[in-house]
């Protein structure tokens, strides 16, 4: 893989990693207002408050994730798999809930940017195989 291509996912797993801590600072730090946002209801059961919170906790969890692929994108290939499936499962899920009149329109923030970044972790395995680069 050319040195440019690298820049590129280097910047790419930066971006993924501000993403994930941008959602992560609303989700996990200010958890009833986030599931104010999304689901125009208010959070008071306390064990769903925990759960809630526990999903952003994985979402920060990424953001470490994405932190040490983008200091080097052609080792931690792993990471972008799992992250990759994360991202995609999280948009769905969002979406029934949308579909299904639980979430409100806020969602379509984290879908869409869900599955672009989703896309361009697919864009970046291609390359990895065009270039004949280890994926795992």
């Amino acid at each position: 893989m050319k040195n440019k291509e690298i820049v590129f996912f280097r910047a790419l797993f930066i971006v993924s990693a501000l993403w994930n801590f941008l959602g992560a600072i609303f989700g996990y730090f200010n958890t009833a207002y986030t599931f104010q946002s999304f689901f125009n209801r208010e959070l008071t059961d306390p064990l769903y408050y925990a759960i809630y919170q526990g999903a952003w906790g994985t979402t920060l969890v990424y953001f470490i994730g994405y932190s040490i692929v983008a200091y080097n994108p052609l080792k931690h290939t792993g990471i972008v798999i799992v992250g990759g499936i994360g991202k995609i499962g999280f948009a769905i899920s969002l979406l029934k809930f949308y579909l299904s009149g639980i979430a409100g329109p806020i969602v379509f923030v984290v879908i869409i940017g869900d599955f672009i970044f989703a896309l361009l972790f697919l864009y970046y395995f291609f390359r990895l195989f065009k270039t004949k680069e280890s994926i795992l």
